[in-house]
C-alpha cells in the first residue's frame, strides 16, 4: 500500500538508469503499483523499459455487484501487462487455492501475466514443511492447460518478508529448483518456469543472491519505494 501521483518521479529515475545501464538487455523491470495508478503509470511508461501490473485482481471476471473489487477485465483495460496473485497478505486475508485458482484463471484469459506467489510461514519451517507446503500451493492451483509461458511463480517465505532474514544460498538453491521441479511435472513439459525469490531484498544481501543459477529475478517489495534502492539492487546484481 504505497504510492501517490507524484511517486512517478521514481519510476522516472529508474527509467531514466536503464536507458544508460549497459546491462539492461539482461534484465526486465515490472512496477505494479496500486489500482489508482495503473492506467497514468501504463500510459506514460508505454514505450519505456518497464512494464506495468497489478497487485491483486478479483475472483470474479468483468463486471459484477462486488463494490470496490476489481476484475481482470479492468485491470487489461487499462493496459497492465502483469497481476500478482497469491501475495501472503491476500492469502492471509482469505485467499484458499479455490479463488486463487478462479484469480489465475480470469487473469490468463484476459491475456495478462500472472506473478503467482508461493511461501512457507515460519512455523512450517520449523517443522520442516517447506517442500510440502510449496508443492500443495502449487499443485491445487496450477493446472497442465494452463499457459506455462504466461505463469511466473515467486517465492516469498513468509517468515522472511520485511524482516531481513533471508534463507541462505543452499536453501534457495534447494528450494527454487524443487519448484521448478513441481512445475515441470504439472505443466507435463522440459521447459522450466521462470521462479523470482521475494523477501527482505536490498542492495546488500542482492550481492550474496547472484550466483544462484535457479533463481530468475526478484519481486520486491520496500527497497522500490525509492530510486536509488531499488537501482542498486541492479546495479549490484549485474556487477
Amino acid at each position: 500500500m504505497f504510492g501517490v501521483p507524484r511517486s512517478i518521479i521514481i519510476l522516472n529515475k529508474i527509467n531514466k538508469f536503464i536507458k544508460k545501464d549497459s546491462n539492461r538487455n539482461k534484465y526486465k523491470v515490472i512496477v505494479a503499483p496500486p489500482f489508482t495508478l495503473i492506467e497514468t503509470f501504463a500510459k506514460k511508461f508505454k514505450k519505456s523499459s518497464i512494464e506495468i501490473g497489478a497487485q491483486n485482481c478479483f475472483y470474479k471476471d468483468g463486471f459484477a455487484s462486488d463494490t470496490a473489487a476489481i476484475s481482470s477485465y479492468m485491470i487489461k483495460k487499462v493496459n497492465a501487462k502483469y497481476v500478482i496473485i497469491g501475495h501472503s497478505d491476500n492469502r492471509a486475508e482469505g485467499d484458499d487455492n479455490k479463488i486463487l485458482k478462479a484469480k489465475l484463471n480470469h487473469a490468463l484469459k484476459n491475456n495478462l501475466k500472472v506473478i503467482f506467489c508461493i511461501g512457507e510461514n515460519s512455523k512450517d519451517k520449523i517443522k520442516r514443511k517447506t517442500y510440502q507446503i510449496l508443492s500443495n500451493q502449487l499443485s491445487s492451483v496450477l493446472e497442465r492447460k494452463m499457459p506455462q509461458n504466461n505463469i511466473i511463480i515467486a517465492y516469498e517465505p513468509i517468515w522472511s518478508i520485511g524482516t531481513g532474514n533471508v534463507p541462505s544460498n543452499i536453501e534457495l538453491e534447494k528450494i527454487t529448483k524443487k519448484i521448478k521441479e513441481i512445475t515441470k511435472k504439472i505443466f507435463n513439459k522440459q521447459k522450466q518456469s521462470y521462479v523470482l525469490y521475494g523477501g527482505s531484498v536490498d542492495g546488500k544481501n542482492i550481492k550474496k543472491i547472484n550466483n544462484i543459477s535457479s533463481i530468475d529475478g526478484f519481486l520486491i517489495g520496500g527497497a522500490s519505494k525509492t530510486s536509488k534502492k531499488f537501482i542498486d539492487i541492479i546495479k549490484n546484481y549485474y556487477r
